[in-house]
């Protein structure tokens, strides 16, 4: 960790101690903590590229294997093995800290005859997504006031019949945890109906099930420096807010002539030597229901920065004096 970073506090159930004035605001006028890309941790290294990956990438990937590999690893990877964890109870760990949203990219392996999904992020995980969601949802049972939010996207490699079968098992795996899209997402009312996963699907075949809730729009500045970041996070804010949930990214992204041109650089190194900008920016961040409100508020390489903490603390700001 650089010099003067802290890691986050202990949050596990932050949900549950927030104060009854809060019980009976709307989930998306609180500001909630996010893991973007949430299970790169467990990239597998010698997994194939996914499916989008242009041809070209590709044969550079077949012919300079070695070259390239480090290089997509130490770019793709946007969250760190806490404790050492390497495995799916990592994502316990994220929970831990706070974590309530989680960018889940979902993908099945071309030429896999099996019907496993994997996540992604230009590679696969070593581990598959049921065992994933499987952990979580221990987890819940045994933290009946946490309210989560997985947002599902991208589905590379996933056919109609595919669909219908992850679906499936969202419905066995959460059960009556399961939200209805059209609940009213105070904590009070969740508590009191046992919802405890708002299930976000981006994919048509998501308006047939009322468990599933619409993609929720993720504000991505696509930029590796905090000033450009925060620049473009303050023009979508007064903008004015989506209706429902929404995420400002404080992710920082570099394109390949930039990672090429920086060998010693990863992201997780740009990560945490521009964090205090991006921290004094969050720090004077609002929730509620004005236009310039922020609502779930997403970052890399949670546990190693107190993004969570933080964000949960602005919170405060909604209670009456």
């Amino acid at each position: 960790m650089a010099p003067g970073l802290e890691s986050d506090g202990d949050n596990e159930e932050w949900m549950k101690t927030l104060p009854e004035e809060l019980w009976d605001i709307p989930l998306t006028n609180l500001t909630i903590p996010g893991s973007h890309d949430a299970m790169s941790y467990c990239l597998d290294i010698t997994s194939p590229l996914v499916r989008s990956e242009s041809d070209s990438f590709r044969l550079l990937d077949r012919v300079f294997y070695c070259f390239t590999r480090p290089i997509i690893y130490k770019w793709a990877t946007t969250q760190a093995c806490i404790h050492l964890i390497q495995h799916v109870e990592n994502i316990v760990q994220q929970l831990q800290a706070g974590i309530r949203y989680f960018d889940l990219r979902i993908a099945h392996k071309q030429n896999d005859m099996s019907h496993d999904l994997y996540f992604t992020h230009v590679i696969y995980t070593q581990v598959t997504v049921v065992d994933t969601l499987n952990t979580v949802a221990t987890w819940l049972s045994e933290h009946p006031r946490e309210i989560i939010i997985l947002a599902c996207s991208h589905f590379e490699g996933l056919s109609e019949k595919l669909h219908e079968e992850f679906i499936y098992s969202l419905k066995k795996i959460f059960g009556s945890k399961l939200c209805p899209s059209n609940a009213d997402i105070t904590l009070r009312r969740l508590w009191t109906s046992g919802y405890q996963v708002v299930l976000s699907y981006e994919d048509q075949t998501a308006v047939h099930h009322k468990e599933l809730w619409p993609e929720i729009p993720y504000w991505w500045a696509n930029t590796a420096n905090a000033g450009e970041l925060i620049q473009y996070l303050e023009s979508q804010k007064h903008r004015g807010r989506p209706e429902g949930f929404f995420v400002a990214g404080l992710n920082l992204t570099a394109d390949r002539c930039f990672m090429a041109s920086n060998p010693h650089i990863t992201l997780r190194t740009l990560t945490m030597d521009q964090w205090e900008c991006v921290r004094r920016w969050l720090e004077d961040q609002k929730p509620g229901a004005e236009s310039t409100s922020l609502n779930i508020i997403a970052g890399d390489f949670i546990g190693l920065i107190p993004l969570c903490s933080i964000v949960i603390a602005l919170n405060k700001v909604l209670l009456k004096h």
